[in-house]
């Protein structure tokens, strides 16, 4: 039996690697949301200290400057809180382009593994002919020289 050999296996293997890399910059993606959301997350919690601060500062001595002072801080992080949300659409964004792009790079390579596939089938196909053809030789070979001797005695 010869040796099954795909003659697109190149191709095969540069849509793997292109796979894989695709998937890599995905999870790389997928890593920079989730710590974009953090980020927010800590954001959120020092905006809730500064608040739970302010309401310190109005029970006590009553000392405008340090309530100011605390205002100013809530509203910085507010604008901190509503720019880290640009930035979490933003990369939620690129990891579905990313993700897109995964998945489009996944079907090619399922579509070459598939016509490796159908390859190798018409290979063994082709092997069962070729073992066929060559028994059948042999048999019609074997049962014609016997018949030969035969008719000769």
């Amino acid at each position: 039996m010869s040796k099954f050999i795909y003659r697109m296996q190149n191709i095969l293997n540069l849509k793997e690697k292109l796979e894989e890399q695709a998937k890599m910059a995905y999870s790389t993606q997928l890593k920079v949301v989730a710590d974009a959301e953090a980020r927010k997350t800590e954001l959120l919690s020092q905006r809730a200290y500064f608040e739970e601060v302010g309401i310190r500062l109005r029970l006590d001595d009553l000392d405008l400057l340090k309530i100011k002072e605390n205002k100013d801080d809530v509203r910085a992080m507010d604008d901190l809180i509503r720019a880290q949300e640009k930035v979490i659409r933003r990369e939620r964004i690129e990891l579905e382009e990313r993700r897109k792009r995964f998945e489009e790079v996944m079907k090619e390579r399922k579509a070459q593994d598939k016509l490796k596939e159908h390859a190798f089938e018409q290979f063994l196909r082709d092997e069962n002919a070729a073992e066929s053809k060559q028994i059948d030789e042999l048999t019609s070979y074997k049962y014609g020289a016997a018949g030969k001797a035969i008719k000769k005695g």
